[in-house]
């Protein structure tokens, strides 16, 4: 069960209860021939029902299913309206031992009357106030949702145009133009489709993995031309999964945290590996940190899993031992239409 507390004022409570004990002994002292003690009882008796009527509600509405239901609740309303004919019922017989000359009979109807309507106006009111709180939670959660899309969004797009990338790119281009490499005009070819990858993919929040994996192999074609054979590349992902969706530029960042973490060199190569196991898709490779390296994994990897939690409702798994470091990433198929 979660509980929703409803809060309302001692003051508005016993105020507005002694204001309708009051109110209901009106008619008795517009009489010709006013009772004061029939007068005092019939106030006392009424504010009394007022004040268990609001404790009771107060009381049921500050229990709430764990499933989120709008509209009005008749279980509820029901169950109040016969506690509160029960209880007028009871104050009834008391103020008749108290008053034994009054007729019990039509006075028996009348406080009856009187306590549905009061037991209504009390019940509806504590509704709608149940009603503002939650839609104010409600707005509240969906504005932080929104906040933490909006905060992945602007993480994911410093990343992707990252300066530090670029600078090297560049620097590979210049090196690769002066030796008179062939593969220089390929080089700008796939810098080229890479940074239009990024533009075309900011505009939606999932792609297919196989287009994913075209901007992963753009660019890990800029990444072989500066580090040569220093890392190796095996993907095992078959036609299923390549059809299932991702969030753009996931196994994008994903490698690049592996190259930017890890000594990549002839001498050490680097291996990572990407298959499927299960309902998750891996990203794998074997622990070689760079000496000195004292820089966080977190901001990329916060941002992977706020965009999985916003799309899915669902986590990365983060798997890192001495010597082999894993991202599990759920499969998000077809059906999944956000």
């Amino acid at each position: 069960m979660n509980t929703t507390k409803v809060k309302i004022s001692p003051l508005i409570i016993w105020g507005s209860s002694i204001v309708l004990g009051i109110l209901s002994s009106v008619p008795q002292i517009a009489q010709r021939h006013f009772n004061a003690a029939e007068a005092i009882v019939n106030a006392a008796l009424t504010g009394t029902f007022a004040l268990l009527i609001w404790y009771f509600n107060i009381s049921m509405m500050s229990t709430k299913p764990g499933r989120h239901k709008q509209g009005i609740s008749y279980a509820r309303l029901f169950k109040s309206l016969a506690f509160g004919i029960v209880v007028m019922f009871v104050l009834a017989w008391i103020q008749q031992l108290i008053l034994s000359n009054i007729n019990f009979g039509p006075v028996m109807l009348m406080v009856e009357v009187r306590g549905i309507l009061i037991n209504l106006i009390f019940y509806m009111f504590l509704h709608l106030l149940q009603q503002n709180y939650e839609n104010q939670q409600v707005n509240m959660e969906l504005e932080r949702i929104k906040n933490d899309s909006l905060s992945a969004q602007y993480e994911l797009l410093k990343q992707q145009v990252n300066p530090h990338f670029l600078f090297n790119s560049l620097n590979t281009l210049k090196a690769m133009v002066e030796i008179g490499d062939k593969q220089a005009v390929n080089f700008i070819l796939k810098l080229s489709n890479f940074y239009r990858y990024t533009l075309e993919s900011r505009k939606h929040d999932l792609i297919h993995v196989s287009e994913e994996m075209d901007i992963l192999q753009a660019y890990l074609f800029l990444q072989k031309a500066r580090f040569e054979d220093g890392f190796t590349f095996t993907s095992a992902l078959d036609d299923n999964v390549s059809a299932t969706l991702i969030p753009p530029f996931t196994l994008q960042l994903l490698i690049e945290n592996c190259i930017k973490h890890n000594i990549v060199s002839l001498s050490k190569p680097l291996h990572i590996r990407i298959y499927s196991e299960g309902d998750k898709i891996v990203v794998e490779n074997q622990v070689q940190p760079k000496t000195g390296d004292d820089s966080s994994l977190g901001v990329g990897l916060k941002n992977i899993n706020l965009r999985y939690q916003h799309l899915l409702e669902k986590q990365i798994d983060i798997i890192a031992t001495d010597k082999l470091f894993q991202i599990k990433l759920p499969l998000i198929h077809e059906y999944h239409s956000h």
